[in-house]
């Protein structure tokens, strides 16, 4: 357990008081399942870049890849190079493209209405199936950060992991519960500023404690110089093409995550995208950067600390060599990279079940007030479930995101990049192309050999790839133009 003195609970406690605050706001704004899921499409530029980026990252940004670093070193940055480059094209190639087509749609408030609507889907096949690919790799993506909360809290207050794991969540399920998508976005802005804020300072910190970069470098290369060389993984062990490819890989996935589409698609107008994909891109190289370095001084700064747990190493730095008001901005910064996506991911799994199962499919005729509620309630079933997948303490942070990612990467992915770029591009088409992406990461893992040590987000977006553009061309009807 860490020392937890009266600062560091009393900065935990107004970060928290002032997310359940916008959550009380955002309630006051919040009459319809249109204000719930996309907050009117009200965003501006700032809100939108540090929602999006702030939702993307959760708390594996602060806690997995620290821990990466730390346990195998220079060869995080294959994937944070993956993930700028993924982030950059997704802002410049999908997000106006995608808020301009889901607006002309019928006014598409999620991923499966803008299936349904822009191939005209009269079966509402591809609304069930996309809804429901939503549902399962959430609940699994959420667990995600019930299980960094956990971490934290029991590190923080020496809780038992399930009690931690309770109240490290129960604020982030108030106010999304109550305030929906304004509520999850204006928290955003905060958290995605205390995100950067805290690791900056503990990268700073990391380094001054070294004496500047270039004595880190020297002391981690006399100490193991593995560390340094970016074709080295954990153990000592060479990356090979297969290991630098499923690192970088992890940039595929992001034209696919519904929780950061819906950013897009929630922003004022098309014209304020350029201005948003600047501050984004600001944002993650900062952060990703010191990320990896928190993790590589963390090596020299806790050698015994960490223990058989690396993804702790954010949190010991924090505590064992700050001030404890500076160690709780820092705790705070974790947490909202916990609450940030796990709020929008919860919101984004209760607009699927309400917008797309309760009303697309069980009750058409249901509206207003109804549809508000019946999200509301999905808000907690959805939490439950990840809860409860979430219980063993065994499961990292990591691995967890790295499945969910490549679920929506390769089921969503290539549908949408086609579906905007491609007229010829069918319902048919987009069904077989998700089942099949979807399908891939489910059971890509199952196999034997070298080859199936691949991310599997890299075999799924190909098949998904290859699967739309042939059905789509076999299948005699084309999709319309529009």
């Amino acid at each position: 357990m860490i020392e937890k003195p009266a600062y560091i609970i009393a900065t935990i406690a107004i970060y928290m008081g002032v997310c359940l605050l916008l959550g009380f706001i955002a309630w006051r704004r919040t009459a319809s399942l249109s204000d719930f899921i996309l907050g009117g499409r009200s965003l501006g530029s700032w809100v939108t870049a540090l929602s999006a980026q702030a939702t993307d990252m959760s708390g594996w940004l602060l806690m997995g890849l620290p821990g990466l670093a730390y346990a195998s070193g220079f060869d995080a940055i294959w994937m944070a190079s993956g993930l700028i480059v993924g982030t950059w094209a997704n802002w410049r190639f999908i997000a106006a493209p995608l808020r301009i087509r889901t607006e002309q749609l019928r006014n598409s408030l999620t991923l499966p209405d803008y299936f349904e609507y822009r191939f005209e889907d009269a079966s509402r096949l591809l609304r069930t199936i996309s809804a429901l690919l939503i549902l399962v790799f959430f609940v699994f993506y959420t667990s995600s950060g019930f299980v960094a909360a956990g971490k934290l809290f029991q590190a923080l207050f020496g809780l038992p992991y399930v009690s931690a794991m309770f109240w490290g969540s129960v604020v982030m399920l108030v106010y999304t519960f109550f305030g929906g998508f304004l509520a999850v976005s204006w928290s955003d802005v905060l958290q995605g500023s205390l995100m950067f804020v805290a690791l900056v300072l503990v990268a700073v910190l990391g380094l001054s404690m070294a004496g500047g970069f270039s004595a880190a470098m020297d002391t981690i290369a006399a100490r193991d110089p593995a560390l340094l060389d970016p074709f080295i993984g954990t153990g000592g062990e060479a990356l090979g093409l297969i290991g630098i490819a499923s690192l970088v890989g992890w940039g595929l996935g992001y034209p696919g995550q519904p929780h950061v589409l819906a950013r897009f698609m929630a922003i004022k107008s098309a014209d304020h995208m350029k201005t948003a994909r600047r501050v984004a891109m600001t944002w993650v190289i900062i952060v990703l950067s010191a990320a990896i370095l928190v993790g590589l001084t963390g090596v020299l700064a806790l050698p015994q600390l960490v223990g058989a747990d690396p993804e702790k190493v954010f949190i010991l730095m924090s505590t064992e060599y700050l001030h404890p008001v500076l160690a709780g901005i820092c705790l705070s910064g974790i947490l909202a990279a916990i609450m940030s996506t796990a709020a929008a991911q919860i919101l984004v799994s209760s607009s699927a079940f309400a917008q797309d199962i309760y009303k697309g499919l069980l009750r058409p005729s249901s509206h207003g007030k109804e549809l508000l509620w019946v999200g509301r309630g999905a808000v907690l079933t959805i939490a439950i479930l990840a809860f409860l997948l979430a219980i063993n303490p065994e499961n990292t942070v990591l691995d967890l995101v790295a499945w969910a990612w490549a679920g929506f990467g390769s089921a969503f992915g290539p549908a949408i990049v086609i579906s905007l770029y491609w007229n010829r591009m069918t319902r048919n088409g987009a069904l077989a192309g998700m089942i099949v992406g979807g399908l891939i990461v489910i059971l890509w893992k199952r196999g034997s050999g070298q080859i199936f040590q691949l991310y599997e987000m890299i075999p799924g977006v190909l098949f998904s790839s290859l699967t739309i553009w042939l059905v789509s061309l076999l299948d005699q009807r084309r999709a319309p133009a529009r």
